[in-house]
Protein backbone atom coordinates (compact mmCIF):
# COMPACT_ATOMS: atom_id res chain seq x y z
CA UNK A 1 0.00 0.00 0.00
CA UNK A 2 1.49 3.12 -0.72
CA UNK A 3 -0.06 7.05 0.27
CA UNK A 4 0.79 9.23 -3.02
CA UNK A 5 -1.47 11.70 -2.67
CA UNK A 6 -0.76 15.25 -4.41
CA UNK A 7 -0.03 17.17 -1.43
CA UNK A 8 3.03 19.28 -0.98
CA UNK A 9 5.81 17.45 -0.17
CA UNK A 10 9.50 17.91 0.59
CA UNK A 11 11.10 19.28 4.14
CA UNK A 12 9.39 22.43 3.96
CA UNK A 13 6.62 20.67 5.25
CA UNK A 14 7.40 18.97 7.93
CA UNK A 15 3.42 17.80 8.38
CA UNK A 16 3.79 15.96 5.56
CA UNK A 17 4.71 12.13 5.23
CA UNK A 18 6.17 12.60 1.77
CA UNK A 19 6.07 8.68 0.64
CA UNK A 20 4.89 5.63 3.07
CA UNK A 21 4.62 2.06 2.11
CA UNK A 22 4.78 -1.40 3.34
CA UNK A 23 7.27 -3.47 1.46
CA UNK A 24 6.36 -6.80 1.74
CA UNK A 25 9.23 -8.64 0.67
CA UNK A 26 11.33 -7.56 3.79
CA UNK A 27 8.26 -6.92 5.89
CA UNK A 28 9.49 -3.36 6.72
CA UNK A 29 7.53 -0.15 6.43
CA UNK A 30 9.17 2.45 4.14
CA UNK A 31 8.89 6.45 5.14
CA UNK A 32 10.58 8.15 2.82
CA UNK A 33 10.89 12.60 2.79
CA UNK A 34 12.13 14.48 -0.30
CA UNK A 35 14.51 17.44 -0.60
CA UNK A 36 14.53 19.07 -4.03
CA UNK A 37 16.12 21.93 -2.99
CA UNK A 38 20.44 22.25 -2.89
CA UNK A 39 21.83 21.92 0.22
CA UNK A 40 23.18 25.46 1.88
CA UNK A 41 23.59 24.53 5.26
CA UNK A 42 21.53 27.09 6.08
CA UNK A 43 19.74 26.96 9.76
CA UNK A 44 16.18 26.86 8.04
CA UNK A 45 16.42 23.97 6.26
CA UNK A 46 18.35 21.95 9.07
CA UNK A 47 15.47 23.01 11.49
CA UNK A 48 12.88 21.47 8.49
CA UNK A 49 15.07 18.33 8.09
CA UNK A 50 15.12 18.13 11.72
CA UNK A 51 11.14 18.84 12.00
CA UNK A 52 10.00 16.32 9.33
CA UNK A 53 12.68 13.45 11.25
CA UNK A 54 10.49 14.50 14.21
CA UNK A 55 7.19 14.01 12.55
CA UNK A 56 7.97 10.66 10.94
CA UNK A 57 9.67 9.15 14.09
CA UNK A 58 6.11 10.41 15.80
CA UNK A 59 4.11 9.07 13.40
CA UNK A 60 5.90 5.49 14.27
CA UNK A 61 6.27 5.40 18.26
CA UNK A 62 3.65 7.70 19.29
CA UNK A 63 0.46 5.74 18.30
CA UNK A 64 -0.68 7.39 15.19
CA UNK A 65 0.88 4.36 12.56
CA UNK A 66 -1.21 1.90 15.35
CA UNK A 67 -4.33 3.74 14.42
CA UNK A 68 -3.99 4.29 11.13
CA UNK A 69 -2.60 1.37 10.48
CA UNK A 70 -3.34 -1.48 12.89
CA UNK A 71 -2.05 -4.31 10.92
CA UNK A 72 1.28 -2.83 10.53
CA UNK A 73 1.99 -2.29 14.04
CA UNK A 74 5.18 -3.01 15.42
CA UNK A 75 7.36 -4.06 12.22
CA UNK A 76 10.46 -2.69 11.62
CA UNK A 77 11.06 0.99 9.59
CA UNK A 78 13.14 2.46 7.60
CA UNK A 79 13.51 6.28 6.87
CA UNK A 80 14.90 7.27 3.92
CA UNK A 81 16.11 10.93 2.99
CA UNK A 82 15.75 11.05 -1.26
CA UNK A 83 17.37 14.34 -1.96
CA UNK A 84 18.65 15.63 -5.20
CA UNK A 85 22.44 16.66 -3.79
CA UNK A 86 24.56 15.01 -1.60
CA UNK A 87 23.90 16.92 1.80
CA UNK A 88 26.69 19.23 3.15
CA UNK A 89 28.75 19.15 6.36
CA UNK A 90 26.16 20.89 9.08
CA UNK A 91 23.73 18.77 7.23
CA UNK A 92 25.66 15.37 7.39
CA UNK A 93 26.44 16.29 11.08
CA UNK A 94 22.87 16.35 11.57
CA UNK A 95 21.93 13.58 10.29
CA UNK A 96 24.77 10.54 11.78
CA UNK A 97 22.81 11.65 15.01
CA UNK A 98 19.42 11.04 13.84
CA UNK A 99 20.75 7.62 12.18
CA UNK A 100 22.90 7.21 15.87
CA UNK A 101 19.38 8.26 18.14
CA UNK A 102 16.81 6.25 15.58
CA UNK A 103 19.30 2.69 15.69
CA UNK A 104 18.43 3.05 19.25
CA UNK A 105 14.74 2.75 18.09
CA UNK A 106 15.38 -0.28 16.08
CA UNK A 107 14.33 2.75 13.09
CA UNK A 108 16.69 2.48 10.15
CA UNK A 109 18.03 5.90 8.48
CA UNK A 110 19.21 6.15 5.02
CA UNK A 111 20.15 9.04 2.84
CA UNK A 112 19.65 8.33 -1.20
CA UNK A 113 21.62 11.60 -2.98
CA UNK A 114 20.32 11.54 -7.00
CA UNK A 115 22.54 12.94 -9.41
CA UNK A 116 20.01 16.69 -9.83
CA UNK A 117 17.72 15.33 -12.12
CA UNK A 118 15.78 13.29 -9.45
CA UNK A 119 15.72 11.18 -6.38
CA UNK A 120 15.85 7.67 -8.38
CA UNK A 121 13.16 5.08 -9.87
CA UNK A 122 9.59 6.88 -10.10
CA UNK A 123 10.69 9.84 -8.48
CA UNK A 124 8.52 12.79 -9.15
CA UNK A 125 9.81 15.58 -7.15
CA UNK A 126 11.46 17.58 -10.04
CA UNK A 127 7.81 17.58 -12.06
Amino acid sequence: MANETQQPRGLEHAGVIDFFAHDTQTDQLLLAMFEKRPWDDSDLQLFQLQEKFNAYVSFLLDGELADAHPELAGKKARIELRCATVPEARALDLLTMIHDQLALQEIEVEVIAGDGEGCGAGCTCHG
